[in-house]
């Protein structure tokens, strides 16, 4: 049996209040395990929160290493095609198109891989909807706020190689080759 006090003063007198007054009705009934409600709460959700703290965890990891690894895709693409933007700079390209043309590259593999990901997420969605709590696994608002994150970051990581081959000096790009 348990047994739920709502009171305005400490718990410490109100535990003594209610042992005496179980005491006056049984002596026999034991009163044990005496705690507050914020602490029961806390000790029943430390398992659910602890995973959602792995997951969270896993999830950043996992992020990260997405963008590093299209940061390293683009700034080895990058390093590879030194002496073709430098062509292009020489030859009058701007260098906002330089920019432009780098971050166009990185985004399509970035917008097939969002895509990639969203078909398999909507496929499955069985086995995803014991997964989410209170949330639709269509529903449109997580998926669109995901998707843009992703985007988001992954064109963070095209532009810093993007930025990068924009200041490339033609003279030192023509000279390596």
């Amino acid at each position: 049996m348990n047994l739920v006090l709502c009171g305005s003063t400490d718990s410490a007198s109100l535990v003594s209040f209610v042992r005496g007054q179980v005491a006056t009705l049984d002596k026999q009934v034991p009163v044990y395990e005496v705690t507050r409600l914020e602490n029961l709460v806390t000790h029943s959700l430390a398992r659910q929160r602890f995973e959602m703290f792995l997951l969270g965890l896993f999830a950043s990891l996992a992020l990260a290493l997405a963008a590093a690894g299209i940061y390293g895709l683009l700034a080895f693409a990058v390093n590879r095609r030194t002496h073709e933007i430098g062509v292009r700079i020489a030859l009058g390209a701007h260098p906002q198109n330089v920019l432009a043309l780098i971050i166009s590259q990185g985004m399509k593999l970035v917008v097939l891989g969002l895509a990639a990901g969203l078909v398999g997420s909507l496929m499955l969605t069985r086995l995803m909807s014991s997964l989410l709590f209170r949330v639709n696994p269509f529903d449109p608002l997580s998926l669109g706020a995901v998707t843009l994150l992703l985007a988001a970051i992954a064109a963070l990581a095209c532009f810093l190689p993007a930025r990068r081959a924009m200041r490339v000096d033609p003279i030192v790009a023509l000279r390596t080759e």
